[in-house]
Formats: C-alpha cells, sequence, structure tokens
C-alpha cells in the first residue's frame, strides 16, 4: 500500500436496473393519470345526465375518487427509496486492522429487557453472551443489561452467564465458532459429525446445560436460590424493592477491570465490562418506556466506560456475527467518509421464520430494497435494534463541516476510587428526577413521547446534520425471534403503525420539521411509513364497496371491452409481476409473496385502522399511548403449526372480527355471482361490464382462505373462536342482506 495514496475503509455499489425500473414507473404513472382522469370525467358526466342511481351515486365515485387518488400519492411517496440507485455497502477489515488494530475506539453495548415473563432470562443472556464473544479486544468491550422489569432473576441469570462466559469466550475465539450465542450455536451442531472440536464442546455443553437448569429452576420457582443470595451481596438492592414500578435503582457492576481476579477468563485474559441497571420507577415519574431506558444507560456508560461507539439490540436480537463490529467501525473510521456518519442500521432478520414466512415478518421489501435505497438518499432510518451509534451523534450534537471524530482513547475518567464508589456515583445517574429540568429527551438521547422512539430519534440525528449507513451482508449482524401468531403480529404492526402516524402528526414530522434539513427522496420515504396508519381507509373502501354494488350488478370500473378498461389492468397487471419479480429477486418464495400479499391487507384492515382510530382519539384526549412487548415465546403446538405454516387465530380479539366479517361478506357477494351467472341467461357474459368487479371479489375471496379454514373447517385450539365466527357471519350476513332487500 503506497504511502500517501488514499484507501477508503469500504466502498459503496450501485444497484442496477435503475434506468428500466424508472421507465416502468414513469408508465404506470401515467396509467394512474388516466384511472384519475376516468374518474373526474365520469363524475362530471353523471353528474350533467343525472344517472346517479344508475351508476350507483355520485358519492360513491367521489369516494372511489378519494380511494385512488389517495393508492396513486402513497404510491408516489414509496418510489422515493426505488427511483435512486440502490446503494450497497462493503467494508475492508484488513485495512481496518492495518491502520487502527492499536487504536479501536471503546464500545458500549446496550441490551434492554422489560418483562421476565415474556422475555424469558434464558433468552436474554444469550443475547448478552453473543455479545460478550465479539472478535474485538474484550478490554474495549462493555456490555450494560437495563431490566425494566427490575427482575431479581434476570440479574441471577446475568451472574451465571459472567461465570460461563469465562469458559465460553475463550472457546468462541479458540475455535472461531458462529454464531456465538450459546443456544443458537448448539442447536446448529446437534446433527453436526464434526468432532474437531473433541471433549471440549462436551465440556462447554455441559456447563451451559448446568446453568440452563438452574436459571429455568430459579424462574419456574420465581425464587433465588438462597446459597446464591448469600454468596453475592448484589440482591441486597431488593431489599426496598415494592414492585417493578416502584423500586431504588438497581445497578451492579458484575465484571470490570478494576476487580482483576473476578474479571479473567480460565486462561487469565480480561473479560468484556458486564453491569446490570434497573433504573429507579416511582409511580409520580413517567419512565418513558425503552427510550427511558436506553437515556439512563447513556449517562451511566458515559462514567463507567464512556465508548465511543454504542450498539443497542433488543434482548431477543442474538448477535450472528462476530465481525460486525470491525465492520461497522470501517464506515465510522473511514478518512474521508467515516466522519459524518452518525449512525449504521443493520436489518431486523428472524431465525424462526418459515420458508414460506406465512406472516410476512421478514419485511422483504423493506430490508432488501427500501432501505438500500434509503442510503442513497442520505441514510435509513433507525428502527431500535442492531444499530451502531456514535455516542455523540446519538447524545444530541450536531454535525458541523470542521467535525473531525479523535479516536483516539482518553484517560480512564474515574481513575480513583473502587467499584462500590463508582457505582453509588453511576446510580445518581438513573434516577426519576435526574433529567427533570434538562434536555434528556429533547435533545438529548432518545425522544420522548412517542412508541417509536427509535424512527423520531433517527430522524432527528439526520435533521442534525449525520448520515446514516445500512449495511446488510450476506451473514446477518442479528437474527431475532419473530411471532408466531397473527394476533402478535397484528398488534406488532398496530404499535409501529400508529406510533408512525404520531410522529407525523408531531412536531417532529417528517412532512415539515424535516423539509429543506433532509433530501426530497428520504423525506418521502419517512412520511410513507408515517402515513402506513392512513392507508386503512381507502383499503377497506376498495374491499367493501365494489363487492357491495357488485350484487345489484352496478359497475363502478369501465367495462373489459372499453379503452379506459386499459390503464385498470395495466396498473393491476404491471405493479403485481413487479411486486412478485422483486420478491422472489429477494430471495422469496411464490408462496411467500402471495402470504405477504395476505398480511398487507390484514394489517391495513385491522391493525391500520385500529393505529388511526387510537391516534384520533388521542388527539382529543381519550387515549394515552402505551408500549406493548410482543411476546417472544410460544406454547409448543403454537410452534408445531408455525413450522408447518399454518396460520395461529387461537383467542378472540377485534381485529379477527374485522377480518371475519370481511372476508365473509365478500364470499357472499361472490357466491351471489355464481348464482346468478348459473342461473340467468347469458351466464357469465352478462357480468363482462362487471369484469373487474368480479376480479377483485374474488381475489379477497382467495387470499382469506386460511380465515375461512379457522372459522369453520379447522378443530385444533389455534382455530378462531366460536364466538368470533358467531359476530362475524352476523355482521357480514346483515350487511349483505342490507343491499339485497333495499
Amino acid at each position: 500500500m503506497d504511502r500517501g495514496e488514499y484507501y477508503p475503509l469500504f466502498e459503496t455499489k450501485m444497484g442496477r436496473g435503475r434506468v428500466v425500473y424508472r421507465l416502468f414507473a414513469i408508465s404506470l404513472f401515467v396509467a394512474i393519470c388516466l384511472i384519475w382522469l376516468h374518474r373526474f370525467n365520469h363524475i362530471i358526466t353523471t353528474n350533467h345526465t343525472q344517472q346517479e342511481e344508475e351508476d350507483g351515486g355520485i358519492w360513491v365515485w367521489l369516494g372511489l375518487l378519494a380511494a385512488e387518488l389517495w393508492f396513486g400519492f402513497y404510491w408516489i411517496l414509496t418510489q422515493a427509496f426505488r427511483w435512486n440507485q440502490l446503494v450497497f455497502r462493503h467494508p475492508f477489515k484488513n485495512r481496518l486492522s492495518q491502520r487502527y488494530e492499536h487504536m479501536l475506539p471503546e464500545v458500549d453495548i446496550f441490551v434492554c429487557t422489560a418483562d421476565p415473563e415474556i422475555e424469558p432470562p434464558m433468552m436474554v443472556i444469550n443475547t448478552v453472551l453473543s455479545v460478550m464473544a465479539y472478535d474485538y479486544p474484550t478490554e474495549k468491550l462493555s456490555v450494560y443489561l437495563s431490566d425494566d422489569g427490575g427482575s431479581e432473576i434476570t440479574f441471577y441469570a446475568l451472574l451465571e452467564a459472567s461465570n460461563f462466559a469465562k469458559s465460553w469466550i475463550p472457546f468462541c475465539k479458540r475455535f472461531k465458532i458462529e454464531p456465538r450465542s450459546p443456544a443458537a450455536y448448539f442447536n446448529t451442531i446437534i446433527d453436526s459429525a464434526d468432532t474437531n472440536l473433541g471433549h471440549e464442546l462436551v465440556a462447554i455443553k455441559k456447563l451451559y446445560n448446568e446453568m440452563e437448569r438452574r436459571i429455568e429452576d430459579a424462574t419456574k420457582l420465581k425464587r433465588v436460590p438462597k446459597e446464591a443470595r448469600l454468596k453475592h451481596g448484589g440482591f441486597c438492592q431488593w431489599d426496598s424493592y415494592t414492585s417493578k414500578r416502584d423500586h431504588d435503582t438497581i445497578l451492579q457492576i458484575i465484571l470490570h477491570n478494576k476487580d482483576p481476579n473476578n474479571s479473567k477468563d480460565v486462561h487469565g485474559f480480561i473479560l468484556p465490562t458486564l453491569v446490570y441497571l434497573s433504573r429507579e420507577k416511582r409511580p409520580q415519574y413517567h419512565h418513558n418506556f425503552k427510550a427511558g431506558a436506553m437515556n439512563s444507560l447513556l449517562r451511566v456508560s458515559s462514567i463507567i466506560s464512556k465508548g465511543k461507539v454504542i450498539l443497542n439490540v433488543d434482548c431477543d436480537m442474538y448477535s450472528n456475527n462476530s465481525e460486525s463490529i470491525r465492520d461497522v467501525l470501517c464506515f465510522f473510521m473511514d478518512e474521508k467518509k467515516g466522519h459524518q456518519i452518525g449512525f449504521v442500521q443493520s436489518p431486523q432478520t428472524f431465525e424462526n421464520v418459515t420458508k414460506n414466512d406465512i406472516y410476512a415478518n421478514t419485511l422483504i421489501a423493506i430490508n432488501e430494497v427500501e432501505f438500500h435505497g434509503a442510503d442513497g438518499c442520505g441514510g435509513p432510518m433507525y428502527i431500535g435494534t442492531g444499530c451502531f451509534h456514535k455516542r455523540e451523534s446519538l447524545c444530541g450534537m450536531k454535525f458541523s463541516g470542521e467535525y473531525k471524530h479523535k479516536w483516539k482513547s482518553e484517560n480512564d475518567l474515574f481513575t480513583e476510587g473502587n467499584l462500590q464508589e463508582l457505582e453509588e456515583k453511576s446510580k445518581g445517574l438513573a434516577s426519576c428526577s435526574y433529567e427533570e429540568n434538562t434536555q434528556w429527551g429533547k435533545e438529548m438521547g432518545l425522544k420522548y413521547g412517542c412508541p417509536v422512539e427509535d424512527v423520531i430519534t433517527g430522524l432527528s440525528m439526520q435533521i442534525n446534520g449525520w448520515k446514516s449507513a445500512y449495511y446488510n451482508p450476506p451473514r446477518k449482524a442479528f437474527l431475532g425471534i419473530a411471532p408466531t401468531s397473527l394476533l402478535e403480529v397484528l398488534i406488532q404492526h398496530k404499535r409501529w403503525s400508529e406510533g408512525d402516524f404520531q410522529i407525523l402528526l408531531s412536531k417532529y414530522s417528517p412532512a415539515w420539521h424535516a423539509f429543506g434539513k433532509i433530501p426530497l427522496g428520504l423525506q418521502m420515504g419517512y412520511c410513507s411509513y408515517c402515513l402506513w396508519a392512513a392507508n386503512c381507509l381507502a383499503t377497506l373502501y376498495y374491499s367493501i364497496i365494489p363487492s357491495f354494488y357488485l350484487i345489484k350488478g352496478i359497475s363502478l370500473f369501465p367495462k373489459m371491452s372499453s379503452c379506459w378498461f386499459i390503464p385498470f389492468a395495466y396498473v393491476i397487471i404491471g405493479e403485481t409481476i413487479y411486486s412478485l419479480l422483486e420478491f422472489l429477486y429477494c430471495g422469496g418464495t411464490f408462496k411467500g409473496w402471495w402470504n405477504e400479499l395476505r398480511i398487507w391487507l390484514y394489517k391495513r384492515t385491522s391493525s391500520y385502522l385500529y393505529a388511526l382510530s387510537d391516534t384520533i382519539l388521542k388527539l382529543f384526549g381519550f387515549s394515552d399511548s402505551a408500549f406493548t412487548i410482543t411476546a417472544k415465546v410460544s406454547q409448543e403446538e403454537v410452534s408445531k403449526r408455525h413450522e408447518k405454516e399454518i396460520m395461529e387465530f387461537g383467542t378472540s380479539s377485534p381485529l379477527f372480527t374485522i377480518l371475519a366479517t370481511l372476508a365473509l361478506f365478500n364470499l357472499f357477494c361472490f357466491l351471489n355471482v355464481l348464482k346468478d351467472a348459473i342461473l340467468r341467461d347469458g351466464g357469465f357474459g352478462a357480468y363482462e361490464k362487471l369484469g373487474l368487479q368480479v376480479i377483485l371479489c374474488g381475489f379477497l375471496v382467495l387470499i382469506n382462505l386460511p380465515l375461512y379454514q379457522g372459522l369453520f373447517l379447522r378443530t385444533d385450539s389455534g382455530k378462531l373462536p366460536s364466538s368470533v365466527a358467531l359476530k362475524s357471519s352476523t355482521l357480514a350476513l346483515a350487511l349483505f342482506l342490507s343491499y339485497i332487500f333495499v
């Protein structure tokens, strides 16, 4: 490598096919404009010829126009990340090692958990162990577990994990194993014939099983073993514990180089710093959910380790790639471009997704296309997990052209005193009153006041001048646990869409707050996510009204022999073929694409409807935001059905009542069409002018087959309850008969 010549630490490659896609998008936009023109023209014509009754009424056509205007407008927003070239980044770790191995920065890793029943301690410590075992200098690695549940069982599990780490970390580094979550690793070698690891694998597996047994026993009994309580003084912090919503700060530095006798592995090498934190909670103080926990970690870590780079992961997202830190440092430490990058986002991927992804948990279009497109517009959004930050960007610092990051380590800020003094000093930073009359939650740290605090925090960083990068390597950086029932999926999307819509209406709205401060394409992309909830109205209208008027044989679309039919057909066929090809190109299957279409419909007609209504109610003071934790464990029967790709219902919910009512209503309409086509003269030819409505109704019936099975055909515990079947059947039949007899 020649001296003086610049060799970047990463390269940026552009995706192909943008010219072809732009031509397709332009043609699709022309077809959309023709659809709008058809609606305008027909409304004006019917107004003059007084044919409202024959054609369904002027208000019905105005509704269709409004829905189609919305679909077109939203489609334009979604093109922001596809119009520009997709960006793919590739780091050069060897160059990083050659230049900066002697001055690699300290890295603080935040793992957040909130409920030991929904997020079991064994799952939490597997994530902790996976990030403690990164291929990175251990003396520069600090791991913090934030436990908003304040559970002494979780603390006990972390103590057990700290002892197991003394054997696990050297084992990982000696044999260079992947992944470094013990549970995930042992699952991958169950059927393996590899004997190279020999007795060491047997020994480490035995240690893990013994640790797992102790933790599981404590979890089931809901108490810590007496000998463990007597052995470790940290448990005395629970003596004044009242409840998880009312307790003092509980902080314990479990591993630290100030305690070398306890903080070395079996070979005598120093282990990463390990800290347990359960911030103070009082009923009279709003704790601000995960954002409040993250801000407490930011402050506490600022005096214990003060890592210049911060990684935050959810407790179910274990590290799947031990090289991830070095990969990301290539982006941060690049001499020419690294100074402007404030955070690097990894995709949210899951280990328990089935081949055809029945619940569309992989979000293929977002992870494999849209975020790469966002990277070409200034960077993807911060999604709350699997994200590396520069501490300065996360703490509210504004980027300027003169900024240059100093990666050289500073002297220990707390060289005097022992660990106990360090713990006491840190506890005050996690108290309820610390943030009073400060900028925390406003200009510093994660922002408060929204269920998706991560999105507004990332947007604020970009408004402050920072760019973000998207890193999506073949071996994913993190793997998590996806929901395994339809209700969990719908509730999760309800929370996401509600939070995003609240952002749109807040002072942080990308529509006006970000105007002129971030690129237009990025602003449009943010708006497309913030408007998820608003999609429910147009989708519901299209799911009901065309089928409603199909019953009486009233046409709402051009007949198939009309030239106006062409733009409708082009948009439907063109967008369908493109979405299928895009899905297959990203590694999906045809059945997976069909499943994604189904979840797309279900989200828009249930989750988004509740998100929109709850947001409007909150604006008028009738509803408060509530943070919902998605369950990370499922029953054995549920897991088996999930592996077989059988949709899980199993409980009563208003979300299911809506979906079942819409599905049954369209089924009644479609059966009515079939009956009339068979009995009437002319057969199906009589429906030539209703072709698009028949196709739409048929599509809605076909895509709802799992729902019909859950209502009437299945007998297992995952079927829809009889109460849902009764309510939805009554509502759908009433809606159907109301027009038949009018």
